[in-house]
């Protein structure tokens, strides 16, 4: 079944030679990072090691685009982190911390460049049309925790405004059970300078157009991101209960967010 996607307020273009010059940063760190994972076997090898290859092109991406990071809380190593989910930033931004992989749609391996960097980097592929693809990616987990590696699952399905979090979805969450491997509840919450609108220019959710929308993001002066790290879950319950946990968790991570 095809997911259905919130109208969302039209974007509009905005062409700024900061966007121009950032675009270029972008394009010079992609050659780079294509270049490095072809030259040195040692980024493409292992699981680790490409998982150490996305960060720090994921790192380099930032810089580029001027995105400060805090943290709060202990920062995992080797556990399923289930963040909210805003947009395609977050990506950049959880990669660029540690070590990190991802569980995607299946649609994502065939986006022109950022398709084959995930695929490269061993992103889990789900093809959310078959129930039974699932257990596919579910027997894929756990090689991924004990390589030390970081898995994130966005469980809400979607992306939002970064306003709410939506309910999670528990089905992922079956294999963390069976294995009995720890969750993490990830809150992002994103800021901008005065006169911007975060909901609008970094969250990318609803019927937004990806171009028009990428373009205006790289006209910001800068972005900041706030990365809170909850407690970690132990996977020894129903995995309906667990997402509820974490869902919890995540909403009142984003709540202090919101109030500070």
């Amino acid at each position: 079944m095809a997911t259905s996607h919130p109208q969302s307020p039209p974007v509009p273009w905005r062409f700024s030679l900061l966007a121009v010059w950032r675009f270029l940063g972008m394009a010079w760190v992609v050659m780079v990072g294509a270049w490095s994972y072809v030259m040195r076997r040692e980024n493409r090898s292992t699981r680790a090691g490409r998982a150490a290859w996305l960060s720090r092109t994921c790192a380099h991406a930032l810089q580029v685009l001027h995105v400060r990071v805090t943290e709060s809380g202990k920062r995992p190593d080797g556990a399923m982190l289930t963040p909210n989910h805003i947009g395609y930033l977050d990506i950049l931004v959880l990669a660029s911390l540690s070590p990190t992989a991802f569980v995607a749609k299946s649609e994502v391996e065939r986006w022109p460049v950022f398709g084959w960097f995930a695929a490269k980097a061993g992103t889990l592929f789900l093809r959310r049309e078959r129930k039974s693809d699932l257990v596919r990616v579910g027997e894929q987990i756990a090689p991924v925790l004990a390589a030390g590696i970081n898995l994130v699952a966005f469980l809400e399905g979607t992306s939002t405004d970064g306003s709410e979090v939506r309910r999670f979805r528990p089905g992922l969450l079956e294999p963390l059970v069976q294995i009995r491997r720890s969750a993490v509840p990830t809150t992002l919450s994103y800021r901008v300078p005065p006169g911007h609108d975060a909901a609008l220019e970094v969250a990318w959710w609803g019927t937004m157009p990806l171009v028009p929308h990428l373009l205006g993001m790289l006209s910001l002066p800068w972005i900041e991101v706030r990365v809170d790290w909850g407690e970690p879950f132990a996977a020894t319950t129903d995995r309906k209960v667990l997402a509820e946990a974490l869902e919890t968790a995540v909403r009142e991570g984003l709540r202090r967010a919101q109030d500070s």
